[in-house]
């Protein structure tokens, strides 16, 4: 392939040294990561023209515009590099996991004297806590903790424990708290039962069952029958749940299984966690980017990216291929596992061998599930698509559907929403809010008018600069939508038309409004509006639609209220100078204790009316 001076000028200056490369496209975004031991013999192969490579290979080649490398100490520093690179960026042409969210955890907050356990998203190595996981849904998560808790009821509150307080709560009574604010188990008690919860989790119930019938004998025999009473309860909780733990394999050994399943592009990895012999869990995780890669790469990269982010690493981790950077991983892993040793094999034969033949079924099986679900999910939109086209008279689908909300508080901060939906789903990267400037008091339609307003003019300005790169925020305004939604009724409606005329686009963008009430909609220059079938999926999109608009305004709307500050707030609320806001300060001697004052209290005041007092609950609740 023929490359550019500058291409031929990069490639001629890359040392010899270990390290990781970052290919960009010519809008400079980072398309791919890789690392090497050599980065000049590495990155110059991907342009020799007798390489073979494969089409994802020669696809990525062809949209390289530059180069740019970073040179690190060994091949152990690259591949972590290039994991965290990998993460930040999440280049196209990289296998990567789908979801590019934190994951949850579990988190136990061992520093603290009394530890509590809660859900966090990320992990920190600074703060002596402990943590379990990821897992892929954070709903299993607190279904796991309301089980925990009932087996170990730990602290759940935020008051101080002294162990002196006179009275419990009522988790006390209902046996989801032991209760050491007021001294009924000490610290070592309750510092030794988040030690079992930990163990629970991993899988160890062997030790912590042994201990508890000690522990229950010896309360019966001193006849601390409540004391027994308790312990025989969790005693029975924790063998109900070691009864449903299926045994897998007689060594007492924690492995990790992994499997994957492959279909039209799409790829699915189950993982089995097992622990001390027993399946304590499982998770399944979707990656993209896989397209024209081979299995054992795939496999690779999901190594690498799940095990960044594990709480732990096991002894042994199972692997349906062999994989080209084996060793190099396992060697990472080991250092992740605090230089204790990590066996990392393909398992030919017996029951290691079986135990990857499951979860490459339940890879299958969950891959054939979900996309079972796409297809459906695929048809509600097509349909719900085909019926707004029925509905509104429009000649195609509407592909992209914006829809525009308002949102504000007596004026205050006043907000316009824009969202996007492609397709029937809604793209939020094209996601926009506009800060109304030049309206002044609760004025919906004209801020209606001035948001739809700078969203065309962004639009026309996109298109006398169509020869020149976009930016994203330009991008989100460069194409017309083919329905337009704006959610309030006639008035609003009103100002839309007005605005689209006065962009030549009247005849050219279908336009409605939605009124609240009734959800009737309503069409320009006709004085009756329609009611969609109630179960149509036409009918669920306009709603999802409108209540997305109106969830994006509020979020919007709070946050420019938060920046404003409420402080000012009360200058700028209407109706209030400087003589009224002397008095109600004077009056209730802090805006908190105005935010709490009642209507009768606030209208009490000097020189505020019951009309002004509603106007100052609506501002600062």
């Amino acid at each position: 392939m023929q490359l550019s001076e500058q291409l031929q000028g990069t490639l001629a200056t890359i040392p010899t040294k270990p390290g990781c490369y970052l290919m960009k496209n010519a809008e400079g975004k980072i398309i791919y990561v890789g690392k090497a031991v050599n980065l000049r013999n590495r990155v110059r192969s991907y342009f020799h023209a007798s390489a073979g490579h494969d089409r994802k290979t020669r696809r990525l080649v062809q949209e390289i515009a530059d180069v740019e490398w970073i040179v690190v100490g060994s091949e152990l520093e690259a591949l972590i590099l290039e994991m965290n690179l990998i993460k930040r960026h999440r280049p196209h042409f990289n296998v990567r996991l789908k979801d590019d969210k934190r994951y949850p955890y579990i988190k136990v907050h061992w520093g603290e004297n009394f530890p509590k356990v809660t859900v966090t998203r990320q992990m920190r190595k600074d703060d002596g806590s402990r943590y379990y996981g990821p897992y892929t849904s954070v709903w299993a998560v607190h279904q796991t903790l309301d089980l925990l808790r009932r087996i170990f009821p730990y602290l759940t509150c935020d008051r101080e424990i002294t162990g002196l307080d006179k009275r419990a709560c009522l988790y006390l009574d209902i046996k989801l708290c032991t209760a050491p604010c007021i001294g009924a188990v000490n610290q070592s008690e309750y510092r030794q039962m988040i030690a079992d919860l930990g163990d629970f989790l991993n899988g160890r119930t062997g030790p912590i069952v042994k201990r508890l019938q000690a522990e229950m004998a010896k309360a019966s025999e001193d006849l601390r029958f409540e004391k027994a009473a308790a312990l025989r309860d969790q005693l029975n909780a924790i063998e109900k749940v070691v009864e449903k733990q299926k045994v897998i394999t007689k060594k007492q050994i924690d492995s990790d299984v992994i499997a994957m399943a492959r279909t039209d592009g799409d790829a699915c990895v189950q993982i089995f966690f097992i622990r001390s012999g027993k399946m304590v869990g499982r998770e399944y995780f979707m990656l993209e980017g896989t397209e024209d890669s081979k299995d054992s790469d795939v496999v690779a990269q999901f190594v690498k990216q799940f095990y960044t982010d594990a709480a732990n690493v096991p002894a042994e981790v199972l692997l349906p291929k062999e994989i080209e950077e084996a060793q190099i991983i396992k060697q990472w892993l080991n250092t992740k596992r605090g230089g204790r040793k990590v066996e990392m094999r393909v398992p030919r034969r017996g029951q290691s061998r079986q135990l990857v033949q499951m979860a490459t079924e339940n890879a299958a099986e969950t891959l054939k599930s979900l996309r079972a679900q796409w297809q459906a999910d695929t048809h509600k939109q097509e349909q719900s698509l085909a019926e707004l086209q029925e509905a509104f008279q429009l000649k195609t689908p509407p592909n992209r559907i914006e829809c525009y909300d308002i949102s504000n508080t007596q004026g205050v901060a006043t907000v316009g929403s824009m969202v996007v939906f492609t397709q029937g789903v809604p793209d939020k990267k094209l996601y926009r809010r506009f800060n109304i400037r030049s309206v002044t008091g609760p004025d919906d339609f004209a801020s209606m008018e001035e948001a739809l307003t700078r969203r065309f003019k962004r639009w026309q300005s996109a298109q006398e600069m169509a020869a020149q790169p976009k930016s994203k925020k330009e991008a989100s305004f460069s194409f017309l939508p083919d329905l337009l939604i704006v959610d309030g009724g006639k008035g609003q409606l009103s100002r839309a038309v007005q605005v689209l005329e006065g962009f030549g686009l009247g005849e050219k963008i279908p336009v409605v409004g939605l009124a609240k009430r009734e959800e009737e909609i309503f069409f320009p220059y006709q004085s009756e509006g329609i009611l969609l079938p109630r179960h149509s999926q036409g009918l669920y999109l306009i709603q999802r639609i409108r209540d997305e608009a109106h969830r994006f305004a509020i979020t919007a709307h709070r946050k420019q209220r938060n920046k404003i500050g409420m402080a000012s707030v009360l200058d700028i609320i209407p109706g209030i100078g400087p003589a009224r806001r002397k008095s109600l300060l004077q009056h209730f001697g802090s805006l908190d204790k105005i935010r709490a004052a009642s209507m009768d209290e606030l209208a009490a005041v000097s020189g505020i009316t019951v009309a002004l007092a509603e106007t100052i609950k609506a501002n600062l609740e």
